[in-house]
């Protein structure tokens, strides 16, 4: 069992407080006209703000909870992205090059204006989730400004950004935010029980640890091979950094058999690297990690991490050879590049 799609979750765990904000602004009548989510990627963020939109859609709530039965109507009509008075604006598939758009266009942020301006079909409220607000361009930012500047009444954005600081301050200025933190162990292993159920007690463990407090990720992780390519990140940090050449061909051919390998394997192996930093700073590191760290003095480790995430944004960004990339970023890791 996956998690479903944010549109159709009923569970959300970990955000009590953000969702005591949302309930007393509603109970309240006190509704700011734009709301600003914002975390980590995978905390849920748009399952946050799917539950915000069928709160209002449902009408004011009766209990101390945003939660919306899965049998309700409305619950349905989200679920199914059908109901008259939502609209959500995201980054669209591209036909032609049969990709997804790296950017939120501005003709869909303008689809907005129109679309808040009308009288709700149900007498309560029209609410848009832009879904990666982080995404916008120039044009669409300006064109979501236009908006922000003139809400319409009745009318509610909720914008679902993992990058607010790439967002305009202007932007940023005129919405109420809501941050959500990473979640504890606790509701994480209750997620994952709920989700990865085929899992046992220990991988589920290691997933916790690997996702840092998002079950998005965790659970991305173990559809991806995710504990496969973690073991072979432990293994490969642990050999530096006697790491010789045809490793990283192996490492590529091995990570070529899976769409997202290539981000999982680097995401993992920065995220190795800076544990590692932080808990020596700290005067926590495991034997291996600081083992790890004395190979190179701290300044070192920092431009290594920078050098290994533009390696790899710059290979993602423009469609390059990622089994090189590899070759290259398990070169950096050992000094031969």
């Amino acid at each position: 069992m996956s998690a479903p799609e944010p549109r159709a979750n009923p569970s959300l765990l970990g955000h009590a407080e953000a969702e005591a904000t949302i309930l007393e602004a509603i109970r309240a009548g006190r509704m700011h006209h734009a709301w600003l989510i914002t975390g980590p990627e995978g905390v849920g963020k748009a399952t946050l703000a799917y539950r915000f939109a069928r709160r209002l859609l449902a009408g004011r709530p009766t209990e101390n909870s945003l939660a919306l039965d899965p049998a309700n109507p409305v619950f349905r009509r989200v679920a199914a992205n059908s109901h008259a008075d939502l609209l959500t604006v995201e980054r669209m598939f591209n036909e032609k090059t049969k990709r997804m758009k790296t950017q939120i266009a501005v003709e869909d942020v303008r689809k907005i204006n129109g679309f808040m301006s009308l009288t709700p079909a149900e007498g309560g409220w029209r609410v848009v989730v832009v879904d990666g607000a982080e995404e916008l361009n120039q044009a669409s930012a300006n064109a979501l400004l236009k908006i922000l500047e003139e809400p319409p009444p009745r009318a509610i954005l909720l914008l679902v950004c993992s990058a607010p600081g790439r967002l305009l301050p202007t932007i940023r200025s005129r919405c109420r935010r809501l941050r959500l933190s990473p979640l504890a162990d606790e509701p994480m292993g209750e997620l994952l029980a709920q989700y990865l159920p085929r899992l046992d007690a220990d991988e589920r463990g290691r997933l916790i640890t690997l996702a840092e407090g998002s079950p998005g990720r965790a659970i991305m992780l173990a559809e991806d091979e995710g504990l496969k390519i973690a073991a072979l990140v432990d293994k490969l940090l642990s050999d530096m950094p006697a790491i010789p050449t045809s490793r990283g061909y192996e490492i590529a051919d091995f990570l070529g058999r899976s769409e997202t390998g290539f981000s999982t394997f680097m995401d993992l192996v920065r995220a190795g690297l800076a544990a590692a930093v932080r808990e020596s700073v700290r005067g926590r590191a495991d034997p291996d990690q600081e083992r790890l760290v004395a190979l190179r003095p701290l300044d070192a480790w920092g431009e290594l991490w920078q050098g290994l995430t533009k390696l790899q944004a710059e290979t993602e960004r423009f469609a390059l050879d990622k089994r090189q990339a590899i070759v290259a970023g398990i070169g950096m890791l050992s000094g031969t590049a």
